[in-house]
């Protein structure tokens, strides 16, 4: 039984209606959908899709094999472009805040939340992991007491860095075309390392045409 939910419930952080009237399958309100399973912990995915799209087969194809195993999974719809920088990484932390407050109607440990993503869903994965400290947007409701820090992080090819081995598409929806240097910087996220970066498991391809290894390389590297 699959069960979706608006992921804010009145104040959506950095709304904007225009969005939605220009494209109406594009831009929708956040969700989160899970797949409820017999298990004390669960796992948060962050689809890829550049920041222009949310690929199914990185979100509710994952989703539905870990709860064949028996794993609690939440699939997010994160926002997108025309959103740009915090957006996305609000929806993102707020996520991991809703499952916790809810962690007792999902029959979770709240200190057993992990998040996954792949290639830009691995930047955002990474992002709420290294950012969690950081006041992305004002509070809205009670959820937004919680903690926005994962337990453990899952990366699939990630988009990791935002200069030498940067994926454009990422960079441009994310931050812009023509973002300034310090935006470069707080999304590379090897840069923000601490010795509380949550324990992280990565795969990558050597072959990849489109995020290359060396952002896991990157990544890998800070947590060594």
């Amino acid at each position: 039984r699959l069960i979706m939910e608006n992921l804010w419930n009145d104040v959506i952080p950095y709304w904007n209606e225009e969005f939605i009237e220009a494209d109406e399958t594009a831009v929708r309100k956040p969700t989160i959908t899970a797949y409820p399973a017999n298990s004390k912990g669960a796992v948060i995915i962050f689809p890829g899709g550049g920041y222009v799209i949310r690929a199914d087969h990185e979100g509710t194809a994952y989703a539905k094999w870990l709860q064949s195993i028996g794993l609690t999974a939440f699939v997010v719809e994160y926002r997108v472009a025309p959103y740009k920088h915090p957006a996305e990484i609000s929806d993102a932390m707020r996520a991991v805040k809703y499952v916790r407050y809810y962690a007792d109607k999902y029959g979770i440990d709240k200190d057993k939340i992990a998040v996954m993503g792949s290639s830009a869903g691995g930047h955002l994965a990474a992002s709420v992991s290294v950012h969690y400290d950081k006041k992305m947007y004002e509070d809205t409701d009670e959820i937004d007491k919680e903690s926005c820090k994962p337990n453990a992080t899952i990366l699939c090819y990630p988009v990791i860095d935002m200069f030498e081995y940067r994926h454009d598409g990422s960079r441009k929806n994310l931050i812009g075309e023509r973002s300034l240097h310090s935006d470069k910087e707080l999304m590379s996220l090897y840069k923000h390392f601490t010795p509380y970066t949550p324990p992280t498991f990565i795969w990558h391809t050597s072959s990849d045409q489109a995020v290359p290894v060396e952002n896991s390389f990157l990544y890998t590297a800070a947590l060594r």
